[in-house]
């Protein structure tokens, strides 16, 4: 989990960090992340989708997941949070015998809210003391932790459990329906093959088949449609527009775009 600027880990489950200046971070995370903002703002995307959290809110980022997040300070203060991962099998083991939320809306589920708390804010604000902590924290003392945050969310907020108490693997999906919501996403083949379920083999046979086109050039070929739609259409800048279109870097895209448009995004961009 610690590869974030300002990032400290504590008892192999929790994180905090503090970042002074506007952060963008991809990621996919093995195990559910339960994040609890103290200051700044949090932009987090998945695929089309984008909500904004502030300080105060807690925020579930599933696991197998993609999401894009964008962690910014706002005013005086930096962007603070603290995070914890949520181990499966304590999540069986508490789910094993309490009612669960069967249903919950599509449109709810993009959300990842847990309703606010006091009980919540408390847990979370009694846990920031252990990062000043020289030592690491007690083993015994983890799964405590992980229980109470548990049953605090179980008490705030039944809706969670539609997420954090569904367990299975990731299933063979829509593949057509997932690329086209999620090609703006820097990742490598093999990672956009696992969260699709598939074999990279077998991804790579299943898309020739759907796109008539090999991954590699359909990937280019949106992610510069995109960037040349934000620069021309939204006025957005050449060094915002690389990043949300799904290129590593900006030498990377220039040379992409000339070669694909003839001019150089800068030129679009100042037109």
């Amino acid at each position: 989990m610690n590869d974030l600027p300002n990032a400290a880990d504590k008892g192999r489950v929790f994180m905090t960090c503090t970042i002074d200046k506007i952060h963008t971070w991809e990621n996919v995370y093995p195990e559910h992340i339960l994040s609890h903002i103290f200051s700044g703002q949090l932009r987090l995307s998945y695929g089309t989708n984008t909500l904004i959290f502030v300080a105060g809110d807690t925020v579930i980022v599933p696991k197998n997941q993609l999401s894009r997040s964008v962690k910014t300070p706002l005013g005086n203060a930096p962007f603070k949070c603290l995070s914890m991962a949520l181990p499966e099998e304590q999540l069986r083991e508490f789910y094993l015998n309490r009612p669960m939320l069967e249903t919950w809306a599509e449109n709810i589920l993009k959300q990842r809210p847990v309703k606010s708390h006091l009980l919540l804010d408390s847990f979370f604000t009694s846990l920031l003391p252990y990062f000043e902590m020289q030592d690491e924290l007690p083993e015994a003392l983890v799964p405590i932790k992980i229980q109470e945050a548990l049953t605090i969310i179980d008490t705030a907020d039944k809706r969670a459990s539609a997420i954090l108490g569904t367990f299975g693997e990731i299933g063979k999906i829509d593949l057509e329906k997932y690329m086209e919501e999620h090609y703006m996403y820097n990742l490598p083949l093999e990672k956009f093959a696992f969260l699709t379920g598939r074999s990279l083999t077998t991804f790579k046979s299943d898309f020739k088949k759907v796109f008539r086109k090999t991954p590699g050039k359909w990937l280019t070929e949106k992610r510069l449609n995109l960037a040349h739609h934000k620069l021309q259409t939204e006025k957005q800048k050449t060094s915002d527009v690389y990043l949300s279109a799904g290129f590593e870097n900006l030498s990377h895209f220039s040379f992409a775009f000339k070669k694909a448009f003839g001019y150089s995004p800068s030129s679009l961009a100042n037109h």
